[in-house]
């Protein structure tokens, strides 16, 4: 039999004294007195490998865990989404070439795994500024009345989603039925030469793996919480300056941009260790594959173009998908709130989705903390 000091042993253990201790008067490390100093213990080597492994093993895990909660590895499996080799793709096809002719309402069916056209009973109407208060309303009405996801079947699911889909389109793109989404916003808008690009960018927003937004969706069908609570959650992630609410912060640098100047304002954000919420994605180092559609279709304004040329130069990235949206907003006179309520319209076919796969799993979503606080007794 092979026996460790204490000194060997915390340091396979990576432990302090008190641990140790600690493991030998629960058993689960067997010790003896040192025959050359009984005043000290020897602690036997199999024992403390066996804790130390195990010790290992749990670090490892908690560490992968808390970075892939953070842009790191795939926490959850999904059928619905991927980002890979800087393409983004829905159900294995190419978002942006998806994008070149498909509508919101195909894309729907595509993640959703429906066999039939979408239906929406869209009621008509005006467009109302205050069409995000207008959707938050009727989903939290939604909310407390419809019935839980859990126990239901994907065909009654997607019957649901489909309806709770109608309810945020009137919010946001009020029209008749028969109208496809993009063209009512850009009627409710008044700017029908717009409707094209509507089309692009509601395609390109229905869906983007785990976002925070979708997350949280995917966490609240989990509970087995009716899908218009699933979709509310997301919205409410949504809003967020740091996920859909990223343009004020571009319209922001804009602003700026035409007070001092392209190169002034992102060089003083720069200056001020902000960071500029217009370039860079973190899942796509070469540039955001969304971004590159757009911008593609129609030509910036001026003042955009000149901050796109400052801040790729000076940040050394790409545009990202938050400044095209923008940009596509000054281009086309577009309400100033026009990219949250595309994004919401669009990323709502996503949270639903998500929810209904979520559903179908029958597994919560309850991850565990690695708690830092105060020492517990």
């Amino acid at each position: 039999m092979s026996w460790l000091t204490a000194e060997q042993a915390l340091n396979l253990l990576g432990t302090k004294s008190q641990t140790l201790y600690a493991n030998v008067s629960r058993g689960r490390i067997r010790a003896k007195p040192d025959p050359t100093d009984t005043r000290r213990s020897l602690y036997f080597a199999d024992d403390v490998k066996r804790l130390a492994a195990r010790h290992a093993g749990r670090r490892k895990t908690e560490a992968v865990a808390a970075d892939a909660i953070q842009w790191g590895d795939p926490v959850l499996p999904s059928a619905l989404s991927t980002i890979s080799h800087g393409r983004l793709f829905y159900r294995g096809q190419d978002a942006a070439k998806l994008a070149e002719y498909a509508t919101l309402e195909e894309v729907a069916c595509l993640l959703w795994d429906m066999k039939r056209p979408l239906r929406l009973e869209g009621q008509g109407g005006n467009y109302e500024p205050s069409a995000l208060a207008a959707v938050f309303s009727a989903l939290a009405e939604r909310a407390s009345t419809d019935l839980p996801s859990l126990g239901r079947s994907l065909p009654a699911l997607r019957n649901e989603a489909e309806s709770v889909f109608g309810t945020v389109a009137d919010a946001l793109a009020p029209g008749l039925s028969h109208v496809p989404l993009h063209l009512r916003l850009a009627e409710a808008w008044n700017q029908p030469d717009a409707a094209e690009l509507i089309r692009r960018s509601l395609v390109l927003l229905a869906d983007h793996e785990l976002n925070a937004s979708t997350f949280t969706a995917r966490i609240t069908a989990s509970a087995g919480a009716t899908l218009s609570a699933a979709a509310l959650s997301g919205l409410s992630t949504l809003t967020g300056p740091l996920h859909g609410g990223a343009w004020q912060s571009v319209r922001s640098l804009m602003d700026l941009a035409a007070s001092i100047g392209a190169e002034e304002a992102v060089r003083s954000y720069l200056a001020e260790g902000r960071s500029l919420a217009a370039v860079g994605h973190p899942l796509y180092p070469d540039g955001d594959a969304r971004a590159r559609a757009l911008l593609a279709c129609f030509t910036l304004p001026p003042l955009f173009a000149e901050v796109r040329r400052a801040a790729e130069e000076l940040v050394g990235e790409p545009v990202n998908v938050d400044f095209a949206l923008t940009a596509m907003t000054s281009a086309y006179h577009l309400p100033r709130d026009a990219p949250l309520i595309i994004f919401a319209l669009a990323r709502t076919v996503g949270w639903l989705a998500h929810a209904m796969e979520q559903s179908a799993s029958g597994h919560l979503i309850r991850p565990r903390a690695r708690y830092v606080g105060p020492p517990v007794e």
